[in-house]
């Protein structure tokens, strides 16, 4: 399961923004189910950027958001989050040189 949440954040906060959800991905790391996790910005929009996480399955996430430590430093966040579902199932996916498999 992965969750992309997308956040509109003006230029004059995207340094501290950049390190508060640096911290946030440090808190949710720590997080049972937590796969991997990136911050990006779009190169087209400089204002909007995306937290990308991998997890095993939506209850870890669900349960990563409701820790203490994440709480702290993700919810202030959520005033700049664009109000759209976030959470995705996994539906196919191919690694880079990876061949899909002949059924025979």
């Amino acid at each position: 399961m992965i969750a992309i949440t997308r956040y509109r954040v003006p230029d004059q906060e995207a340094a501290g923004f950049a390190e508060t959800m640096t911290a946030v991905l440090d808190a949710l790391s720590a997080s049972p189910g937590y796969r991997s996790g990136r911050l990006a910005r779009t190169v087209d929009d400089p204002e909007l950027w995306a937290l990308v996480t991998e997890w095993e399955g939506a209850g870890f996430y669900r349960r990563a958001l409701g820790a203490y430590e994440v709480r702290l430093k993700f919810i202030p966040m959520a005033a700049l989050a664009v109000d759209e579902p976030g959470a995705y199932e996994i539906v196919t996916s191919r690694c880079a040189g990876q061949r899909p498999e002949k059924n025979p």
